[in-house]
């Protein structure tokens, strides 16, 4: 199944684990002193639907009055817009909307960025061809976080699982950030 087909049949709880799992990999490094996990609430929040709004305030709170960086006013805005009612109609749109972010990230730090929106559109619809190695496997990588929840049940092991591969696809984009930081610093391209 395509990227935007497991999004169209996951249920309430992988909308709500994988539009988190999507922001936590966008979050810049924090910086000296700052809450290095500022959506931890987040994920008690997907294990228990009546926890979600209280925690949904939570991580609001944790990202208000944090160093602004272009990737943290956008996790802030999609917080915003987030359902407090994860039976909400416009749940799928938010998780959609955690998707598309997480994607225009990755191809913003890709050492060879594509077509942009044409190319993020063709990999979400199952046609990677032309991605770089940070869009394809931030691709793979909601597949296969969208396809753990739906086989996992209820269980908590299955988020752990989900925040291990996410926490790992979050090293890996900060990792292709630093260096291309460093590429570009004074003795740099």
């Amino acid at each position: 199944m395509s990227l935007l087909e497991l999004i169209a049949a996951a249920d309430e709880r992988g909308l709500v684990a994988s539009g988190i799992a999507c922001l936590d990999r966008c979050l810049p490094q924090p910086a000296e002193g700052a809450d290095p996990d500022p959506l931890r609430p987040l994920w008690a929040g997907c294990a228990d639907d009546e926890a979600w709004p209280d925690r949904l305030v939570e991580a609001r709170q944790a990202l208000d009055g944090a160093k602004e960086a272009e990737t943290r006013t956008q996790i802030r805005q999609l917080l915003a817009h987030a359902p407090a009612d994860r039976a909400a109609p416009g749940l799928r749109e938010w998780a959609d909307a955690c998707s598309l972010l997480a994607l225009e990230v990755h191809l913003g730090q890709d050492a060879s960025p594509g077509a942009g929106v044409d190319l993020l559109r063709r990999c979400r619809e199952g046609d990677p061809e032309g991605a770089g190695p940070l869009v394809a496997g931030e691709v793979r990588r909601q597949i296969r976080i969208l396809e753990m929840l739906a086989d996992s049940g209820t269980g908590a092991a299955g988020l752990r699982q989900v925040l291990d591969v996410s926490t790992e696809g979050q090293r890996v984009l900060r990792a292709a950030t630093a260096r291309r930081a460093r590429g570009r610093g004074p003795g740099g391209a």
